[in-house]
C-alpha cells in the first residue's frame, strides 16, 4: 500500500508517453482520470506486482480472481466479487510500464508471473481489456482480440479491445525429445 503514489505517477507517465499515436491528449486524461490507476483490492489479494529495475520502479501489474475486468479504484464499473476458476478466466489487470523501461522484457515478465499464478490458482483461461497500445503486446503473448468497444467519459470516447487466452494444459506443449534438441545444435 505503501507504493500506490509511486505506482499512480508511473502509470500518469506510462499512459502520456506510451499511448502517443493511439489516443489523443484528451481521451490520454480521461483514461487516466476515469480508469486507470491502481485497483487497491489488488494490493489487497496480493495479487499486484511491480518490478523493481536498478532501484527504479519498471513496472506494475497483476492478476484477479475477482469479476472485475479493468478499473482502477475510480472506475465507477467494478463488481468485487470472486469468480469461480473452473467456469471463469483470470483477469490481467493494470499493466503498466515506465516509459524509461518500455520495450525490455518488463511488461512479459510480469505478464508471464501473473499467468503462472492464475494457473496454480487453478483458472484455464484469461481475459483482459487492452488499450490500443497494449493490443500488439498481448497478442504476441498469445491473446486473441475481440471486438473492441468505445466507452464515453464525460464526451471522450475512449476505444478499448477485449483479448482473452485459453492456457494450454500441462504436457499438451509440443513433444520433442532430448535427441531431437541434441541434433538441432
Amino acid at each position: 500500500m505503501t507504493d500506490i503514489p509511486a505506482l499512480e505517477g508511473l502509470i500518469a507517465a506510462s499512459a502520456r508517453q506510451l499511448s502517443v499515436g493511439h489516443y489523443d491528449d484528451a481521451q490520454t486524461e480521461a483514461a487516466i482520470a476515469h480508469v486507470f490507476g491502481v485497483d487497491s483490492e489488488l494490493v489487497e489479494d496480493g495479487t499486484y506486482l511491480l518490478v523493481e529495475r536498478n532501484g527504479r520502479l519498471a513496472g506494475c501489474g497483476g492478476w484477479s480472481r475477482r469479476a472485475t475486468l479493468f478499473g482502477s479504484d475510480r472506475f465507477a464499473g467494478r463488481a468485487s466479487g470472486y469468480v469461480d476458476p473452473e467456469t471463469a478466466p483470470a483477469k490481467i489487470r493494470a499493466f503498466f510500464v515506465a516509459p524509461d523501461f518500455a520495450r525490455r522484457g518488463v511488461g512479459t515478465s510480469l505478464l508471464a508471473a501473473c499467468e503462472a499464478a492464475a494457473i496454480a490458482a487453478g483458472f484455464k483461461a484469461a481475459e483482459l481489456m487492452a488499450t490500443l497500445p497494449g493490443v500488439p503486446f498481448y497478442a504476441a503473448h498469445g491473446y486473441r482480440s475481440l471486438p473492441a468497444v468505445t466507452l464515453d467519459y464525460h464526451g471522450t470516447a475512449i476505444d478499448f479491445v477485449p483479448m482473452h487466452k485459453t492456457f494450454q494444459p500441462a504436457g499438451d506443449g509440443p513433444n520433442i525429445r532430448r535427441e531431437q534438441i541434441q541434433s538441432s545444435r
